[in-house]
């Protein structure tokens, strides 16, 4: 099914609350009268990165992971669900059950020097496995031999073990027939936490990072007719491969900003809006991102008028005389790479637009054009305020935050099935220094 971006986008932008604390806010109507209760920034946020349920069997330093490859679907925005392959945790991790399906991948965190046991139970109708890129000496019990890893044969399983070596973010995904396999949905996110402690993203006092804001950035493509054509038992060949659709988290903007765990994507749990607030005395340490490309392309993800500093890239630290971090504005993450980056945001501003005016004229709002009777804008060039915005025009501004585009710069990538805005994006929140209130 071919469907044009309509009604379930609409609808996500304008429940992108519903769920707990809220992300966003959609004030329905016109902007009138909203109240005096005080809504602080979460701490953590909503949308920060949620590691795996490890199995009982786990002792300290010996996490153990029971993953298995099952089938599911999977929403888009534009109203299509497709059918995915992906690891379910064999263990309850609420909001899930034993073995539900979920894609990506649970994340695996562990830290450096744990003895990891993943066992796989395979649900699926043909041999699979699982590889560690960048963990060494993993080896396999059970199973069949593979080209790269041992094999859980269809209904059977395999089980492989190793040492969380150097800190850092890493991918895990299939070793079998990774050109179908991988594409189905066959990945996820592996986090070794250093030694120095965990809110440190390597051996390095200078990585240190909010574990408040800690955020995962998993990208994929969706090739739709590979999907049916597994579905239906159908051959296909990889190589005439085409995305229609690019995610985050498996999800595709605007789903991409909704909280964790919202209702309306029951299989899709990971959010990734990046939620901050500015960097202050009382407020020093950066959010974390961890950058994961499962997909099969490079991918230019950057944030408007911003810069992340990468620190390290596919679990190694950058390291060089003088130190040799790099401030980026757009970043390629090459497939199968991953990259840890920090990201802070300065109020340059000072919330002062009285002795520090915007040196431009700002129109009235009266006499603004806005597009479908939605906005984003709070009614002031800086944060901390929100003004009466013209009648039946909605905001989705809660307390006069600030929202930035955070997306991919290959612009065939910003779109659900040819219908743009969409794909591979998702915002940048930053609130008010003193957190989220309504006048």
């Amino acid at each position: 099914m071919r469907t044009r971006f309509g009604t379930r986008t609409r609808r996500a932008l304008l429940a992108l609350g519903a769920a707990g604390t809220a992300a966003l806010a959609a004030v329905g109507g016109a902007h009138g009268a909203v109240g005096t209760a005080a809504l602080p920034t979460p701490s953590p946020s909503p949308t920060r990165m949620m590691c795996a349920a490890t199995s009982p069997a786990s002792a300290p330093g010996a996490p153990v992971f029971d993953l298995e490859a099952t089938s599911g679907r999977a929403s888009f925005p534009d109203g299509n669900s497709i059918y995915m392959w992906s690891y379910a945790n064999g263990v309850a991790d609420p909001p899930f059950a034993a073995g539900a399906f979920r894609t990506p991948g649970p994340t695996l965190c562990v830290n450096e020097g744990d003895a990891v046991t993943v066992n796989l139970a395979n649900h699926l109708p043909e041999p699979t496995s699982i590889v560690f890129p960048g963990q060494t000496g993993v080896s396999s019990s059970g199973g069949a031999p593979g080209l790269l890893a041992a094999e859980a044969p269809a209904s059977g399983a395999v089980s492989y073990a190793f040492t969380a070596g150097e800190p850092g973010t890493y991918l895990y995904e299939s070793g079998t027939d990774p050109a179908k396999q991988v594409q189905m949905g066959l990945n996820g996110a592996l986090v070794v936490r250093p030694a120095l402690g965990a809110s440190y993203a390597y051996n390095d006092p200078a990585t240190s990072f909010d574990p408040n804001a800690e955020y995962l950035i998993l990208l994929a493509e969706v090739d739709w007719d590979l999907h049916r054509a597994v579905e239906r038992g159908l051959p296909y060949d990889p190589a005439s491969s085409r995305p229609e659709y690019w995610t985050i988290n498996g999800r595709s903007f605007p789903d991409t900003i909704a909280d964790n765990n919202v209702p309306w994507l029951p299989t899709q749990p990971q959010g990734t809006l990046v939620w901050i607030q500015p960097q202050e005395p009382s407020n020093p340490d950066p959010a974390l991102l961890r950058y994961v490309n499962a997909g099969r392309e490079g991918h230019p993800f950057h944030p408007h008028g911003n810069h992340t500093r990468i620190l390290g890239r596919d679990g190694r630290r950058i390291e060089g005389a003088g130190g040799a971090e790099t401030e980026n504005f757009t970043k390629v993450v090459g497939p199968g790479q991953t990259m840890d980056a920090t990201f802070t945001w300065t109020d340059l501003e000072r919330w002062q637009p009285g002795t520090n005016p915007v040196p431009v004229t700002i129109p009235g709002l009266q006499n603004l054009v806005f597009k479908d009777g939605a906005t984003f804008y709070g009614g002031s060039p800086y944060l901390g305020q929100r003004d009466a915005l013209p009648p039946k025009v909605t905001t989705f501004n809660e307390c006069g935050e600030l929202y930035f585009p955070w997306h991919s710069h290959a612009l065939f990538e910003f779109q659900n099935f040819n219908e743009g805005f969409g794909g591979m994006a998702t915002l940048l929140r930053v609130d008010p220094p003193a957190g989220c209130t309504t006048p």
